[in-house]
């Protein structure tokens, strides 16, 4: 099953439910027409039970389908895409 996450325009950063208070985000930030991501939170208490990877995988799946350029200034979101080729052909830098 794909995690549906929510693109929050206004305020530049891609969001994953975990139930009704709380998300795991992703920052990001459009530049040069590339999308930069630059931080990824998941909140303390749903710390270690794979969400940070769930919200890597569906942000790098959406910007692949929307054949977006990804710059990963974010440590966390750069080890995921280096471990994962599939997202090679869309990495900047």
């Amino acid at each position: 099953m794909e995690d549906r996450i929510i693109n929050n325009r206004s305020m530049n950063r891609y969001e994953l439910p975990i139930d009704e208070q709380s998300s795991a985000i992703a920052y990001y930030a459009e530049q040069d027409g590339r999308i930069v991501l630059r931080h990824t939170e998941v909140p303390f208490e749903h710390g270690g039970r794979g969400y940070g990877t769930r919200l890597a995988h569906a942000v790098f799946e959406l910007l692949l389908a929307e054949g977006k350029r990804v710059i990963a200034m974010c440590p966390f979101m750069a080890r995921y895409a280096a471990r994962n080729p599939r997202y090679a052909a869309i990495l900047d830098g």
